[in-house]
């Protein structure tokens, strides 16, 4: 995400999960001195890391990083192998790598080549581009934001959507009638039942018949930027809205993007630089730092790992959390809200015992 960015996320929905419950977004701005509300304040980026660092500083602190350059079955569990030449063996490994593995590109952008284009993810000082125009492809958040920020950075900066219309976020209004509450739940994930039931039945998704899990993945929670990004690119964002991407070619050092609107026909939006705010699609593939050997003994249903009630894979004693668990157990698992229950149900499942 890129400095100036603030998270979706309603503060009490932001919370990092620990045993006790104490350290919160909300314990953590209070002791900082910070602006906070459950609800209706927008957090703020700087903040939100800030945070997440404090917390692993207080609760992990043998944390240590190295890069993991190979996971490899061995008969008696796995030998894991670090960029440091270390070996390290494990009987069992949970993959827990977030999002970072999984950035989505259209496939008319994905052979261009980082120099014409990258993904939203890697973009963290919106001004660098100024002097230059950029396409940002993508409705939600994360393009929504980016190309306001590369706007007020004095970016030459259009969007370029697939959907009709922007659907952003309604501002949130508490305290509110109890009707309301009743009718429409306010969860971690939102408002409604759907998101109150994928908040509070992880289990019972994963029960649910592979069909529905996926269609429930793919269409709850679709792309939506914060209300609070209203007024910072509508009407000053230039946008190319219900633009079906067609193809994509770079002639004389510019991106020629060929795109179709359903009243304007085809149309052709010339830039220096395409960045794809498309988004992030979990994928076993992507997971380069698993043995070829390893990868393919993983059975996966759209490239994405098929679980047991545990985060188990396929693979006896290797376990995925996060983005990868998804399409088992729900939306939920997708954002750090999804964390206590993730935390609580696999560590029954390791015997992990709390100090």
């Amino acid at each position: 995400m890129p400095a100036g960015m603030c998270l979706k996320s309603e503060g009490f929905a932001s919370n990092l999960y620990d045993a006790e419950g104490s350290f919160t977004l909300r314990a953590y701005s209070s002791e900082r001195g910070l602006p906070y509300r459950d609800v209706g304040y927008p957090v703020p980026l700087e903040t939100f890391i800030q945070y997440g660092l404090e917390f692993q500083r207080r609760l992990v602190p043998t944390l240590e990083e190295v890069d993991v350059t190979s996971v490899k079955r061995v008969h008696a569990g796995f030998v894991l192998r670090t960029d440091a030449g270390e070996a390290l063996c494990a009987k069992r490994v949970v993959v827990a790598v977030g999002i970072s593995h999984f950035g989505y590109v259209p496939a008319p952008l994905s052979d261009l080549g980082p120099e014409h284009v990258t993904h939203s993810s890697q973009h963290r000082d919106p001004a660098l581009y100024r002097g230059r125009s950029v396409a940002v492809i993508g409705a939600g958040a994360s393009a929504i934001d980016l190309a306001g920020l590369m706007h007020e950075a004095g970016v030459d900066v259009r969007l370029v959507a697939r959907r009709d219309a922007l659907a952003f976020h309604s501002q949130p209004a508490e305290p509110r009638p109890w009707p309301q509450r009743l009718l429409n739940p306010r969860s971690e994930l939102g408002l409604g039942w759907r998101s109150r039931l994928c908040t509070d039945a992880p289990l019972l998704f994963h029960a649910l018949p592979l069909r529905l899990r996926l269609r429930a993945v793919r269409r709850h929670l679709g792309p939506a930027p914060g209300w609070f990004m209203r007024d910072k690119v509508v009407g000053r964002v230039p946008m190319h809205l219900g633009a079906e991407l067609r193809t994509a070619a770079v002639r004389n050092n510019r991106v020629h993007l060929t795109y179709k609107q359903q009243r304007e026909g085809e149309s052709t939006l010339v830039a220096d630089h395409v960045i794809a705010g498309t988004g992030y699609r979990a994928s076993v593939r992507r997971l380069g730092f698993l043995d070829s050997g390893l990868a393919q003994a993983l059975r996966c249903v759209e490239d994405s790992p098929v679980l047991t009630r545990n985060f188990e894979t396929s693979v006896p004693g290797l376990y995925m959390v996060g983005l990868a668990s998804a399409n088992s157990f729900g939306p939920l698992t997708r954002f750090a809200c999804g964390a206590w229950f993730t935390a609580q149900h696999l560590s029954r499942t390791l015997g992990c015992k709390r100090r």
